[in-house]
């Protein structure tokens, strides 16, 4: 932050690598954005660290990507679930007035054996997320998804895992058009 002082009252997106690797200047060059995802992280890490990574930024809109390193390391879906809702009751403590999105555990081609937990997680955090104005849920997961119903090969990197470019212009359609209808501005 000293080095590259982070904007004021930005769009802050938090998570995993999924996170981390994402360009999000160039996804969204016409927002004040600011990522502070770090690899390997789970809920449980987003939760540890919100008063070092989120609530410092006083985001406008905050954007969180995490699940998927719980489920792979053998969380189940209740305990990703139950991380989840400790961490959107810290945001509604600390930040009553930001928009908060949850990014949905994404099927990977990697992880697709764990795809029933991680759609499990998905689904109640989304039922959950409709009981409050200022959560939402956004669905990458629809886009990600072939014909055939499996991950479409053609979003990841080569470890099955990670996206690669075409991977993030589709989460960015999705992101900018909750952004084009949420982003209160400066």
């Amino acid at each position: 932050d000293r080095r590259n002082p982070p904007p004021a009252n930005p769009i802050l997106f938090v998570g995993s690598s999924s996170i981390r690797m994402w360009d999000l200047p160039a996804s969204f060059p016409d927002h004040p954005v600011l990522n502070r995802g770090f690899g390997g992280s789970e809920m449980s890490d987003a939760i540890r660290y919100f008063d070092r990574i989120v609530l410092p930024y006083r985001p406008r809109l905050l954007l969180l990507y995490e699940g998927d390193n719980d489920i792979g390391n053998g969380e189940t879906p209740a305990q990703v679930v139950a991380d989840y809702r400790r961490f959107a009751e810290l945001v509604r403590s600390k930040l009553p007035d930001t928009h908060f999105a949850f990014l949905p555990i994404k099927p990977s081609l990697k992880r697709w054996n764990l795809w029933p937990q991680m759609e499990q997680a998905n689904e109640a955090i989304h039922r959950f997320c409709e009981g409050d104005g200022h959560l939402h849920y956004l669905d990458i997961v629809t886009p990600m998804l072939g014909g055939d119903g499996k991950p479409n090969p053609d979003f990841f990197a080569e470890d099955g895992l990670h996206l690669n470019v075409a991977g993030y212009r589709a989460w960015t359609q999705v992101v900018s058009a909750w952004l084009a209808e949420h982003d209160p501005g400066t």
